[in-house]
């Protein structure tokens, strides 16, 4: 049965937003203000993502005689982007590539300065998302968007990479398509429909 509601292990209330006009049929809201999310100790998206799904549930249970004894389904995200002519970098540290402190334009630099004028420019976007039953299951799906990295930013739509990446297929970098053209492809989309696939009772993503 697809839950009603699920916490987004976040406190984004825009990232909640995004994955609840993803998940069709589901209000996702972010987690209570009061919670903590874990450091990102994972050595992949994976890993990140079932970290936050686990401390987020586990607040709820230490919480539940004050929250009714009430322990909803828990969701969280870990995503970035992968240059097969770095090795697969920045991958998981990509909010954070040029820096703790890095704003989207200063990773952006970053990758085009390590990536030169290398002609492989095969990149992908990859998102990884584990959901938490109110009874411990858990399910994890995967969606990934490939394509290329530009020479250049351009577009002035999306965030992070998306001024450097051209999905396949396509000759737009994603900053230059319609936010419903991304949200059809993207590497959120995939995984939360891979997701939505398995609450509805389908094939595992």
């Amino acid at each position: 049965m697809i839950p009603k509601f699920i916490t987004l292990a976040s406190a984004n209330a825009n990232k909640a937003r995004e994955f609840g006009s993803l998940l069709a049929g589901i209000r996702v809201e972010p987690m209570p203000e009061s919670f903590n999310l874990p450091e990102e100790t994972g050595s992949s998206f994976y890993e990140n993502a079932r970290l936050k799904a686990l401390a987020v549930r586990n607040q709820y249970i230490s919480h539940a005689s004050v929250l009714d004894g009430h322990i909803p389904w828990v969701m969280a995200d870990d995503s970035g982007i992968e240059v097969a002519a770095l090795a697969g970098a920045p991958g998981i540290f990509s909010a954070r590539y040029a820096g703790e402190n890095a704003t989207d334009v200063d990773n952006v630099n970053k990758l085009l300065a390590e990536l030169g004028e290398d002609t492989n420019r095969q990149a992908r976007f990859v998102c990884e998302i584990v959901a938490v039953s109110p009874g411990g299951e858990e399910l994890r799906s995967t969606g990934i968007l490939e394509g290329r990295i530009a020479r250049e930013p351009h577009g002035e739509f999306g965030f992070g990479y998306d001024p450097i990446f051209i999905p396949e297929g396509y000759e737009l970098t994603v900053s230059e398509l319609s936010a419903d053209e991304k949200n059809r492809i993207s590497h959120r989309a995939r995984a939360s429909f891979g997701l939505l696939e398995q609450l509805r009772g389908g094939k595992s993503s």
